[in-house]
């Protein structure tokens, strides 16, 4: 898929913006830091359908109060979810993928024909497959995910089925460990454990980071990186700063990287497929 400039998006939505256009909104708490307004839209339009992505700021105790309201909206036909709400807006939907099925979670909803939300997770197989582009060979490596939530545990998912011979994840929430480590185990296709306290990131082939570290400058980096091995390959899902200090650390022991801006293109490819797929 051609990549539109921001410019281009610009030109296109003041020639084509209109009473006709085709509303889809992006939920977050926080949202100034997410893409997807820009880069949703501009892929939309590509495949010729008049439409803009517009960021909705929602707080956790207010999302049922959104969805109440864009419910009626008739012009709205799809609703991008970003963190906090990837668990908590499933509960809003009358059917679901496998994979959101499975993990409890959707980023990405579309009107049904019959009126409800029909959401999907896009977010693991996206990050696996910018892994891919890279040149990442993940079956048979020892893999270690930093972060349990709605990307982490999409991430999780995809690494498993993608064939990892094994799987540490690490989230300061352990509930939320737990739960993710047990449903994966349940695949039976990879090990899946929790990652020991005494976390040696010499241990692993593949390091992703699923967490929200490295969106504030003084955030601490996910794992040791002087400890990596140039063999490692390291990725990250934050977005903005687009190269986070994890990856550039990475980066200076020698290691291959995904960012979060490369897992966003591949994210956002699979969530415009679903949002014009309203009958599949």
């Amino acid at each position: 898929m051609t990549r539109t400039t921001a410019t281009d998006v610009a030109v296109s939505l003041d020639e084509g913006l209109s009473g006709a256009t085709r509303v889809y909104f992006i939920v977050g708490d926080p949202i100034a830091q997410v893409r997807s307004p820009s880069g949703v839209t501009a892929a939309l339009r590509e495949a010729g359908r008049d439409a803009l992505v517009v960021p909705a700021h929602v707080a956790p105790a207010d999302l049922a109060a959104f969805f109440a309201g864009v419910a009626s909206m008739r012009n709205v036909d799809g609703v991008i979810i970003t963190v906090p709400h990837k668990f908590s807006a499933a509960a809003f939907c009358a059917s679901l993928s496998d994979e959101a099925a499975f993990l409890g979670a959707v980023n990405t909803l579309r009107r049904a024909p019959e009126g409800g939300w029909h959401g999907g997770m896009f977010d693991g197989t996206g990050f696996v497959a910018a892994l891919a582009d890279a040149g990442c060979e993940l079956r048979g490596k020892r893999a270690l995910l930093i972060g349990a939530g709605g990307a982490g545990s999409a991430i999780g998912h995809a690494l498993i089925n993608a064939g990892v011979a094994s799987l540490d994840v690490h989230d300061n929430d352990t509930a939320r460990t737990a739960s993710l480590v047990t449903r994966l185990a349940a695949l039976q296709c990879g090990g899946a454990r929790t990652a020991p306290a005494d976390l040696a990131p010499e241990s692993f082939d593949v390091v992703v980071n699923a967490s929200p570290m490295g969106m504030c400058a003084d955030d601490p980096l996910p794992i040791d990186v002087s400890r990596l091995p140039a063999a490692t390959f390291v990725g990250d899902v934050v977005t903005k700063p687009p190269l986070t200090p994890f990856i550039e650390a990475a980066r200076a022991r020698g290691c291959k990287t995904v960012t979060g801006t490369q897992m966003f293109a591949r994210v956002c490819d699979r969530m415009v497929e679903f949002l014009l797929d309203a009958h599949g």
